[in-house]
């Protein structure tokens, strides 16, 4: 497997254990010194990412619809866009980007960033 590969995978994890609430899998590939700005603006460290992802999601579902990898040296940044649906039927996008650090033969997850845009608003009466 190659590195891209292993950083998609890695990726596609991710998206798995916050749409079923895996906090293993999160304490094992989140670096120690690892942050999360969320897209409410909201700050989390490690420790808070785990117990919010341990709450469970409110999305039901999440499909990748666009994903690119790039490296730099021992860092890899993913870029993506993302489409889900809540539990309650709500539907959006996201775009998020994480950075990921190869070190000691593993990639650990140090940063997220997730954005939300609004969703299109209903033509405003003249």
């Amino acid at each position: 497997m190659t590195r891209e590969q292993l950083v998609r995978a890695l990726n596609d994890e991710y998206i798995r254990s916050i749409l079923i609430g895996d906090v293993a899998w999160f304490r094992d590939h989140l670096a120690d010194e690892f942050v999360c700005i969320e897209s409410d603006a909201s700050v989390l460290d490690k420790a808070a990412f785990l117990q919010r992802t341990a709450e469970g999601s409110t999305v039901a579902s999440y499909n990748l619809d666009e994903v690119a990898v790039s490296f730099y040296g021992n860092v890899a940044l993913v870029r993506a866009t993302g489409s889900w649906m809540t539990k309650e039927g709500t539907r959006g996008i996201s775009h998020y980007v994480d950075v990921y650090t190869h070190s000691l033969g593993e990639w650990k997850v140090v940063s997220a960033q997730i954005t939300r845009p609004p969703s299109p608003s209903s033509p405003s009466s003249p």
